[in-house]
C-alpha cells in the first residue's frame, strides 16, 4: 500500500468511527488506533541497520514510560535526539516512527530516544506532554548511563509530536531544565484553542488532514475546552518565547496547520530565537515527510543536516 492510500485509509477511518462515536456515545479511539497505526506502519520500507536497538521503561508521572533507543554505533558521549511520534495525541506508536528514528541515528550520528507517551482519550491533556517532559528530564539525568552527552540533547516530533516537542521546550525553560539545543517541529499544530486560521479555512478538506479530523483529535485530547488555551497544549499562546532552543520549522503549503507553524516560527524570531522556516510548495499534511528504508525526502534530510550542525556547535 503506498503512502497516499495509507493516509487516505487512516483519515477515512477516523471520519467513519467518529460518526459511530456520536451515534453510540462510545469512544471509537481504540479501534481507530489499531487500524491507523497498521496503515502508517505499512508505509515503511525495510528498516535501516543500526548498531543496537534497546527497549527500556523509565519512571513516569503515572507509571512507567516505554522508550526505544537507537544507537548508531557503540560509543560514549553520543549526541541525543528525543523523538515524539505524531497521531493527534490519540494515535501513533514507536513502531510507526521506527524507520525515521533509524534514519536519524544512522545519518545524524546520534542516539535517538523514541518516547511511547500516554495517549488520549484514555489519558487526557496534560498526561502525554508530562510523559514527554519526564522522558527528556530522565534522558538528561541518565545520559552517561545510556552513553549519551547531556550537553547535546535535541527534541523533535512530527504533527502532534511537533506540538509536544515545542511544549517540552517551554516546560524545560520554565522548570529549570533539561538544557536543550534544538527543536525540530515538523508540521505541528501550535494553537488548538481555535481552528480558525486562513489555512484551516482554505484547506479544510481534500489535503490529507482535514479540519474535521483536527476537531476530532482535539476533542479526544482535551478534558475541557479551556485546556486548549494552556501553553503546554497551544505553545503559540505562551506569553514569552524568548530563550528557547533554536528551531527548524517545516510546513506544507496546503496543510491546515500551516499557519500555526509559521506563526510560531515568526514569534520565535521576533523574540530573539533562531528559527528556520521551510515551507514545502504544493504539499499537504505529512505529504513531504518521507523515509523508506535508507532513502528520505528533503524534509527528513533537512532535519538530519540541522541535527548535525547543532551537535557539532
Amino acid at each position: 500500500m503506498n503512502s497516499y492510500r495509507s493516509r487516505r485509509l487512516a483519515y477515512l477511518t477516523v471520519r467513519l468511527l467518529t460518526v459511530i462515536t456520536v451515534a453510540t456515545g462510545c469512544s471509537a479511539a481504540p479501534v481507530v488506533r489499531i487500524i491507523v497505526n497498521h496503515a502508517f506502519e505499512k508505509q515503511q520500507g525495510p528498516p535501516g541497520a543500526v548498531a543496537r536497538v534497546e527497549n527500556i521503561r523509565i519512571p513516569g508521572p503515572s507509571g512507567e514510560i516505554p522508550l526505544r533507543m537507537y544507537y548508531p554505533r557503540e560509543d560514549h558521549s553520543l549526541p541525543i535526539l528525543i523523538w515524539l511520534h505524531g497521531g493527534g495525541w490519540t494515535l501513533g506508536s514507536l513502531d510507526e516512527v521506527d524507520t525515521v528514528c533509524r534514519h536519524f541515528a544512522r545519518h545524524a550520528g546520534c542516539l535517538v530516544v523514541s518516547v511511547d507517551y500516554r495517549l488520549a482519550p484514555r489519558h487526557k491533556f496534560p498526561a502525554g506532554v508530562e510523559d514527554c517532559y519526564a522522558a527528556a528530564l530522565w534522558t538528561a539525568q541518565n545520559a552517561d548511563r545510556i552513553n549519551g552527552d547531556s550537553s547535546r540533547i535535541a527534541v523533535g516530533g512530527q504533527s502532534s509530536g511537533g506540538n509536544l516537542a515545542a511544549a517540552v521546550c517551554l516546560m524545560a525553560k520554565e522548570r529549570g531544565g533539561p538544557p536543550l539545543i534544538l527543536q525540530i517541529l515538523a508540521y505541528p499544530s501550535t494553537n488548538i484553542a481555535t481552528l480558525e486560521t486562513d489555512s484551516y479555512r482554505m484547506f479544510a478538506k481534500g489535503y490529507g488532514l482535514t479540519r474535521f479530523h483536527a476537531k476530532w483529535f482535539r476533542r479526544q485530547y482535551l478534558k475541557r475546552e479551556e485546556d486548549g488555551s494552556n501553553p503546554y497544549a497551544s505553545p503559540l499562546l505562551a506569553p514569552d518565547l524568548a530563550n528557547l532552543p533554536p528551531a527548524l520549522m517545516l510546513t506544507g503549503e496546503y496543510d491546515v496547520v500551516r499557519d500555526d507553524g509559521e506563526a510560531y516560527a515568526k514569534r520565535l524570531k521576533d523574540e530573539g530565537v533562531e528559527a528556520r522556516l521551510i515551507r514545502y510548495a504544493g504539499k499537504g499534511h505529512m505529504a513531504y515527510w518521507t523515509v523508506t528504508g535508507d532513502t528520505a525526502g528533503d524534509a527528513v534530510n533537512q532535519t538530519v543536516e540541522a541535527l548535525k550542525k547543532a551537535f557539532q556547535e
